[in-house]
């Protein structure tokens, strides 16, 4: 049975009318560049002449107005471009990620279902076909909710303590219950693939799975201006072999996908809106018929998100174009797939939707990250394509 891909309504937040909601699309006149662009009307309006790069729309002072108020030409309904983008192959305009300059952060192991997946991977040595029993032997072992422990309070230390006298303590368990966040870098600038791209999961795996998650948008400064959903895409072979393996688990041709839109703040939606937010996740399967819903309920992070914010950007490590932040996921697929015991991994052609009501629908296909377009749009050449379309250099108008 062949995936069903959600309409281009269904992509949308459910209040889109008093959505304020921004993003990035190729285009391929005047110059074949990116632009970034504001939904207004039920059209895309391109902000280019106003915010040259998302990095210094949300640096402005008033993003919102900038998005509801600055002139600019229509590129067409929002509608024709999300349903152009799920086509394969896709349009030659389409939806990009609504991010670019600015740094693409991810925090792990947020969740108490994920910490565990993360210690059966790390105990299982990556081996999908130990995972069942090491799930077992761990879970009676434990012997204890972990989603009711504070991560740094006096009880995830006492669960520490016993933790190692009982041999079964893990450097997962320590940035899932301890004092500090794993923080890391899950790709380059510019790398994260949009709405109806094809992810890329390294053609070696053989234990994969997507990570549905909230990705929040920050300025230069830190502060939180926005919220979008993002695909974190996951090696758990590779990862459970070595965490030194986490840079190729995780930072891979097309394995960070972001989007729809970036949600602004304001008074319609706040922070709390993502920390009381359902993301649900399905997958289906083009060879197999498979199908998986989940989802993540975001009251069950171990973190407050502001507190992650806080681990990422401030005294000690700044970020003067900004940076986005996945917050993590409950989701660690051990629905077995292809042979009992050995759980999920992904099929090439998957098709993968990630979805909240005020936030809309991520959708992306699968395949080897050997077998979709290379990535070549970097920083460089998003300054030649600027310059072509004579736009101002970064700190210009968005700056008073």
């Amino acid at each position: 049975m062949a995936p069903v891909t959600p309409t281009p309504r269904d992509c949308l937040p459910t209040d889109v009318d008093n959505a304020i909601l921004v993003g990035r699309v190729w285009r391929e006149a005047p110059s074949a560049g990116p632009s970034v662009v504001a939904l207004r009307g039920g059209e895309l309006i391109d902000l280019g002449a106003y915010a040259p790069t998302m990095s210094d729309l949300l640096d402005a002072d008033d993003p919102a107005r900038i998005a509801a108020e600055a002139p600019g030409e229509s590129l067409g309904p929002v509608e024709d471009w999300l349903a152009h983008a799920s086509t394969q192959p896709p349009a030659t305009e389409h939806l990009l990620a609504p991010v670019d300059l600015a740094a693409v952060k991810a925090a792990g192991v947020t969740f108490a279902t994920s910490l565990l997946e993360r210690v059966i991977e790390e105990q299982a040595g990556g081996d999908p076909a130990r995972a069942d029993s090491v799930r077992h032997q761990l879970q009676a072992s434990i012997g204890s909710d972990l989603s009711k422990i504070t991560p740094g309070s006096d009880a995830a230390a006492t669960l520490k303590r016993t933790l190692i006298e009982n041999g079964h303590w893990s450097q997962y368990l320590e940035v899932g219950i301890g004092p500090d966040a794993e923080i890391f870098t899950k790709c380059q600038p510019m790398a994260s693939v949009g709405f109806g791209a094809t992810v890329g999961v390294h053609p070696d795996s053989v234990w994969n799975n997507p990570e549905p998650e909230i990705v929040l948008a920050a300025d230069a400064r830190g502060n939180v201006r926005g919220a979008t959903l993002g695909n974190d895409v996951n090696l758990r072979d590779f990862e459970g072999r070595s965490a030194l393996l986490l840079s190729k688990a995780k930072d891979n041709n097309g394995s960070s996908a972001i989007g729809p839109f970036l949600r602004l703040f304001d008074e319609q939606f706040t922070l709390d809106d993502v920390r009381t937010a359902q993301v649900n996740l399905t997958i289906e399967g083009r060879d197999d018929g498979f199908r998986l819903e989940d989802r993540s309920d975001m009251t069950k992070i171990s973190r407050d998100p502001l507190d992650l914010i806080e681990q990422t950007a401030g005294a000690n490590h700044q970020f003067p174009d900004g940076f986005v932040l996945f917050l993590g996921t409950l989701f660690s697929p051990s629905t077995d797939r292809d042979q009992a015991g050995a759980g999920f991994t992904h099929h090439p052609d998957d098709q993968v939707t990630i979805h909240t009501p005020r936030l809309g629908a991520l959708v992306n296909r699968v395949s080897h990250s050997n077998a979709i377009p290379p990535w070549n749009f970097g920083i460089r050449a998003l300054y030649h394509h600027l310059a072509q379309r004579g736009y101002a250099p970064v700190g210009g108008p968005t700056a008073t």
